[in-house]
């Protein structure tokens, strides 16, 4: 009888150490390139990261049209992106920092 309790608690470790392994192993980024079609220009975003610090600050990887742009930090509560070189330019119209800004800013 002990033997059995004994061989349903190892089990039942084994299982929880293997779903807790399966949970870890399916951690992935919160948009797994999420395409819309925005006037003439079809913007992907390729990668996003919401800023643990600022959260309306978004990291993202844009592609509009096919040509995708390095990571810039996208700012949705000033309605403005920053660069990799630090240059701040105001959200475009259509643009990807109105759809970042629209699917994940809450």
């Amino acid at each position: 009888m002990v033997s059995v309790i004994r061989s349903a608690i190892a089990l039942t470790i084994a299982l929880t150490a293997a779903c807790g392994m399966m949970l870890v192993a399916a951690g992935r980024p919160a948009i797994a390139e999420t395409c819309r079609t925005v006037g003439e220009h079809r913007i992907c975003l390729v990668s996003v990261k919401r800023s643990a610090k600022n959260y309306w600050e978004y990291r993202a990887v844009v592609e509009i049209d096919g040509d995708r742009r390095p990571l810039e930090v996208y700012d949705c509560q000033r309605q403005r992106r920053t660069t990799a070189e630090g240059k701040r330019i105001p959200f475009a119209d259509g643009g990807p920092g109105e759809l970042i800004c629209r699917l994940l800013y809450r």
